[in-house]
């Protein structure tokens, strides 16, 4: 094992109100049953000692520095404090919410650019509760891209990918009313994504050769017109150019026809046009253990698939399996020396 490897995970509290904290305690109690690599969580202790009370769950926090997180892990969950005061109860988001989730989010990303963490766990954020204090940013994405890009001065391009052992799944277009993915469906576009996903399923996931199955857009992927022109003019043209470019890529193919068990061992990932057409398949084959990968940045991200379930936030039945699966797939790609795609 090398030694980014040993570092520790940082994993972000996310939404205070949410399940995160509940998720978090659960999977540290279980951390020798799950085999779960060391990390420690970006928040604050006392909070997580109130949410713990609330569960009913006995969790030793220990606050340290990062380095601290591997020495602590076995007796006490590791807590890197971000020195703000958090009290937002479970199912109620309050005025502390956003400004813990952002801090949380920024501390990660610049211990993992400093060489402190193997890479960055992301907890689920509520983007209503962020949007009313002002964060500016779409997502968890496009904010992780952009404090990429402020710390290496280098344009980030940040691409989602679903995974999970069965089904991993691109989104070329992400959160966009149906009506609004043509005008946004581009060429270009599909073709950076194409080599953002063969790049890091090369240099992250150890595939020589990933080979890449390209949806189209309309039924039938347009059945040659009759259903649309996009597949021929916009997808088609992004295919022949991921192939001119030595990438193992084939499509547009109908999308009916593609996640079914002899499709799916056709292929290592799907790139899908808009994001029902992906995250459907992956949600309905592996609801429960997805991972939500971002793809382009320099370093690793995973992620829970699913959101903050204010609904059940402090009730313990909240399932860990997808943040168990972030963690450990975190750890894995983690091993890989971080690089950019090469520009064109």
């Amino acid at each position: 094992m090398n030694a980014r490897a040993r570092l520790p995970l940082a994993l972000t509290l996310g939404e205070p109100a949410g399940i995160g904290p509940d998720l978090t305690l659960a999977v540290w109690r279980r951390r020798a049953e799950l085999d779960l690599p060391v990390f420690y969580l970006i928040g604050d202790a006392d909070f997580l000692n109130r949410r713990g009370r609330v569960l009913g769950l006995d969790v030793p926090t220990a606050i340290v520095k990062p380095a601290e997180a591997n020495a602590v892990f076995d007796r006490a969950l590791p807590v890197v404090p971000l020195g703000l005061p958090i009290t937002a109860m479970p199912g109620k988001p309050d005025a502390t919410s956003a400004p813990a989730a952002i801090a949380s989010i920024r501390r990660a990303v610049a211990d993992v650019l400093l060489g402190h963490a193997a890479a960055v766990v992301t907890n689920p954020v509520a983007k209503n509760v962020l949007y009313r204090s002002g964060f500016a940013e779409p997502g968890h994405t496009e904010f992780l891209a952009k404090l990429a890009a402020e710390a290496t001065g280098k344009p980030i391009m940040p691409v989602m990918m679903l995974w999970s052992a069965e089904l991993a799944v691109v989104p070329v277009t992400i959160h966009l009313p149906l009506r609004d993915v043509v005008s946004a469906l581009t060429t270009d576009l599909i073709f950076e994504t194409g080599r953002i996903v063969a790049h890091d399923l090369t240099s992250r996931f150890g595939i020589a050769r990933p080979r890449i199955a390209v949806a189209g857009l309309n039924p039938h992927a347009g059945e040659e017109g009759a259903m649309g022109d996009e597949d021929r003019t916009i997808v088609a043209p992004a295919v022949a150019r991921l192939k001119a470019d030595g990438i193992d890529a084939v499509g547009p193919l109908p999308a009916d026809t593609l996640f079914h068990e002899r499709a799916r061992a056709t292929y290592d990932a799907a790139m899908c046009m808009y994001h029902d057409q992906a995250l459907i398949p992956i949600k309905t084959l592996a609801f429960e253990r997805a991972v939500n990968v971002t793809l382009g940045l320099p370093f690793v991200r995973t992620s829970p698939d699913h959101g903050t379930a204010f609904d059940i936030a402090g009730l313990g039945n909240a399932d860990p399996s997808s943040l168990t699966a972030a963690l450990a797939l975190a750890a894995r790609l983690s091993t890989k020396t971080p690089a950019l795609v090469p520009a064109k």
